[in-house]
């Protein structure tokens, strides 16, 4: 998931949060998680003033972002010193979990 400006969001891409009016979380959505973004919803959010969104995946990489291989290279790195212990084996293998699910897909580094 990633929150992005509405100027950002482009059609075909996917809703991870409710939209409310104002960004506010009180009162009824707007649209609904999972909703696919369209040219007109989009257009629409802009007249409502909603200036930024949650899309699933992180499909908007800003310049000097990190890739998913990038991010999994930090992991291992932080984890080197201590992937012995069983414990810290299962907490990488979360993290990694995490990451690539967050991230919107595989990454292209084989599991270990």
């Amino acid at each position: 998931m990633q929150k992005i400006p509405l100027n950002n969001a482009k059609p075909g891409m996917v809703l991870a949060r409710d939209i409310f009016r104002g960004d506010s979380p009180i009162g009824i959505p707007v649209c609904g998680k999972g909703t696919e973004l369209t040219e007109p919803l989009i257009a629409r959010f802009a007249n409502m003033d909603i200036t930024t969104l949650y899309v699933a995946g992180h499909p908007v990489w800003e310049e000097g972002g990190q890739s998913i291989d990038d991010f999994m290279r930090e992991l291992d790195n932080r984890f080197s010193k201590t992937l012995q212990e069983p414990l810290n084996v299962m907490l990488h293998n979360i993290y990694k979990t995490h990451l690539i699910k967050s991230m919107g897909g595989e990454s292209d580094r084989k599991s270990e």
